[in-house]
């Protein structure tokens, strides 16, 4: 106990002789601790307020703005999903709309997945698993179970919107390039009062057998109506990993 002692004395002798300012009060660090929030060269940072990061996102949200049904087709990684969802909490925040319908078709990305144990909710998260991320970066975790357990917030499969009405609403209809020609009709069609739509996705990613994706085709012919805008995406308005435009060129 008493070699413990006079460790600690010489140690503090030794430190109070290359900091004599300190008036015998000991340093814990020799450097100042690192924050994240002083890092020069963070590329991205949580925000509370989206902003465009180039001019086909800022094309996308005031597109949404301006119309109640937006098509944002093209590459991977522009973050067309984000926006949507972000802009879906932004209406729900604002009180524009009572309510928020995110879907998605539980196509499987080339793999089968085989049988998933558990109710409806268990088998169809690892579908709408995107869609979950992109509402935790805008929503705690604690309010948007909260919102989802009162059915503010829905997630549900392309197969459970036929028959629906979707008035007060704001409907994100997220990897549309995996859903037939029939199926985007029943979709658009839901639109009721109130309410607005965005539908995203990239033609050249369709899980679906060639030809059946009905994407494109609907995105052209609606596209010249009123009330209705599509944005395009290109490989320069990749927010991912630079490598990502590069990848997508070559392949």
């Amino acid at each position: 106990m008493a070699k413990r002692s006079a460790r600690r004395a010489s140690r503090r002798m030794h430190e109070n002789a290359h900091y004599p300012d300190t008036d015998n009060v000991r340093r814990l660090f020799d450097e100042p601790q690192w924050s994240p929030m002083e890092e020069p060269n963070r590329d991205q940072k949580y925000r509370k307020n989206i902003r465009a990061q180039n001019d086909s996102q800022q094309a996308m949200l005031d597109a949404i703005d301006a119309n109640p049904l937006v098509f944002a087709m093209g590459a991977a990684g522009t973050g067309k999903t984000y926006l949507a969802v972000a802009k879906a909490v932004e209406a729900l925040d604002a009180g524009d709309v009572r309510r928020i319908i995110l879907s998605r078709p539980a196509v499987e990305a080339g793999e089968s997945l085989g049988f998933l144990p558990g109710d409806l909710e268990d088998k169809l998260s690892p579908y709408l698993r995107p869609l979950y991320d992109a509402l935790c970066d805008r929503l705690s975790s604690k309010r948007l179970k909260a919102l989802m357990a009162e059915g503010v917030i829905e997630i549900a499969p392309i197969a459970y919107m036929r028959g629906r009405t979707l008035n007060n609403a704001y409907i994100v209809i997220d990897e549309a390039q995996n859903c037939t020609y029939g199926q985007l009709k029943m979709l658009l069609t839901r639109l009721g009062w109130n309410s607005s739509m965005v539908v995203t996705g990239d033609p050249e990613q369709s899980d679906l057998l060639p030809g059946m994706s009905g994407l494109k085709e609907v995105g052209e012919k609606l596209e010249d109506l009123d009330k209705v805008a599509l944005i395009r995406f290109s490989r320069s308005d990749v927010v991912r990993h630079p490598l990502v435009a590069d990848m997508i060129d070559a392949l």
